[in-house]
């Protein structure tokens, strides 16, 4: 008896006493009971400053606070006041807008980094919830030639029923994965793949696939893949090309990450020499790829949180990368989306066939491309060549025969 009260004791003595807080709330933040970030968000408002701090005007912040507000509020109790949501909402537009440090958040809102980090999710969630129907993927044939139609007519390429690219969007390495979102460029990230339409709005996103999968892999394993194989996308019959008599497919273009296939188009391999119809075919497949590119960097550009290492689980990561597409969805088809993407953030079509490169090609900091693959299949060579044969002769721009 005698040892085990001597034990007893011994362990007693090895815990460790707590050690009281001296403080209820650091006294930076209590700063906020004198502070309000509501007034700080209307001065903005009023300088016409809100756009460069939270990436949208001031109506556009309100519908979508009256969109999500009910789902991220919290109630006060006895012991001290809540996050008002009108200030939850902000932080979080704020971290996606740059992408900077909870620390840094915590100084301009004077909420601790703890609680911000635990606001950021719940309503990036609430966003996604709430926006759904801004991301929405033609279900008829009649809704696919709509979106064929604009193709054809901005960017001269028939039968195209939008754009396909994925990105490598970079992670802190998640506890206990080893090497499974370890990608080909040295980095650990999760993959956003879209396909995008003509005028550089998403239509269908998968993301969170892990980097370390080849990027056939990411690809093969979507629902947009799945639906292509089993033909249920209700896609529009096959037809000729303008001016021909051939019947071909409606197609996705895409680039060399990504197979060739019936309903997937990609560019011919290698140097090509001048006035070839590969040459030809290449530069109109590159020209309507462009759209994704753009729709791409707009998203990085105005959403810099995508640009720096998330310091997210990869669930959490999956979410917020939804909610900045989402959003992107949102402001460009509101009335004032030349305030969220400006003309000269796009790539610039001149009459004598040459481009001006858009403004988000300047920041170094883009998203890392998908690494090429080199399947092929035979119906999608003969496809490839009847476009080719169009773009040579009925297909031909109005400056073409002095670009090539």
């Amino acid at each position: 008896m005698e040892e085990v009260l001597i034990g007893l004791a011994f362990i007693f003595c090895l815990k460790k006493k707590k050690k009281r807080r001296s403080y209820w709330m650091r006294r930076t933040l209590k700063a906020r009971e004198h502070y309000s970030a509501t007034k700080y968000l209307e001065d903005l408002g009023i300088d016409g400053c809100l756009n460069d701090f939270l990436r949208m005007n001031s109506s556009e912040f309100e519908f979508l606070l009256n969109l999500v507000g009910k789902n991220i509020a919290k109630q006060d109790t006895n012991w001290r006041k809540s996050i008002n949501y009108t200030e939850r909402f902000a932080v979080t537009l704020r971290f996606l807008a740059t992408g900077c440090s909870y620390g840094s958040l915590g100084d301009v809102f004077k909420i601790s980094h703890q609680l911000i980090s635990m606001i950021i999710p719940e309503v990036c969630e609430a966003l996604v919830e709430g926006l759904q129907e801004y991301l929405h993927m033609p279900t008829s044939a009649q809704e696919w030639l709509q979106v064929a139609n604009k193709f054809f007519n901005l960017w001269n390429f028939p039968h195209c029923l939008g754009s396909i690219d994925g990105k490598h969007v970079a992670i802190q390495k998640p506890i206990g994965s080893g090497s499974e979102y370890y990608n080909y460029k040295g980095f650990y990230s999760v993959v956003l793949l879209a396909l995008v339409d003509a005028e550089y709005n998403f239509l269908y996103v998968n993301i969170g696939c892990q980097g370390r999968i080849t990027d056939g892999g990411v690809f093969a394993n979507t629902l947009l893949r799945k639906k292509i194989i089993e033909r249920n996308l209700n896609l529009p019959r096959d037809c000729p090309l303008p001016g021909r008599t051939t019947p071909v497919p409606y197609v996705f273009v895409t680039d060399d990450a990504f197979p060739l296939e019936k309903h997937l188009l990609k560019p011919f391999l290698g140097p090509q020499d001048n006035n070839t119809k590969e040459r030809k075919f290449n530069y109109r497949t590159s020209r309507a790829r462009r759209t994704v590119e753009n729709a791409f960097g707009i998203l990085s550009a105005r959403f810099r949180v995508l640009r720096s290492i998330i310091l997210l689980d990869p669930q959490k990561t999956t979410t917020l990368i939804m909610a900045c597409v989402l959003l992107h969805n949102f402001l460009r088809k509101t009335k004032s989306s030349t305030i969220y993407a400006p003309p000269q953030y796009y790539d610039k079509e001149n009459s004598d066939g040459t481009h001006t490169s858009g403004q988000w090609r300047s920041d170094t900091q883009q998203l890392t491309s998908l690494q090429p693959v080199e399947t092929q299949t035979e119906d999608g060579k003969v496809i490839r060549n009847e476009f080719a044969d169009y773009f040579s002769h009925q297909g031909l721009l109005d400056w073409a025969s002095s670009y090539y």
